[in-house]
């Protein structure tokens, strides 16, 4: 599973810039997670909960935002939003680029 990993890498990001602000507790965790990052957000939050026991952060919230899959022409520049099966642009038939929606990434945190 590899959402245990993410989650260890979450905490670790959480817990270094908590110690780095002089923070006692970590209110909340912001994730931006792409389309197409992989991550089972259930299985996450499990694992995230098992991790922050006895840590600053045991009683913060993972939240996160789920960015769509976009995708620029490399013909027209047209930027939209696509599926994954989407390799050609609707308006000129040129090649797209997956531009957005691979993202996982912590966006922010909340401590005090």
């Amino acid at each position: 599973m590899h959402e245990m990993a993410i989650a260890e890498g979450i905490l670790e990001i959480a817990l270094d810039y908590a110690q780095k602000n002089d923070a006692a507790r970590i209110e909340r965790i912001g994730l931006l997670l792409g389309e197409l990052s992989g991550v089972e957000t259930d299985a996450l939050s499990l694992c995230f909960s098992s991790l922050v026991q006895g840590t600053p952060a045991e009683h913060a919230a993972l939240t996160w935002e789920r960015v769509p899959l976009m995708g620029r022409c490399h013909d027209c520049g047209r930027e939209l939003r696509i599926r994954p099966q989407d390799y050609l642009c609707p308006d000129c038939g040129g090649g797209m680029e997956i531009i957005g929606g691979r993202e996982m990434r912590v966006d922010f945190i909340e401590m005090e």
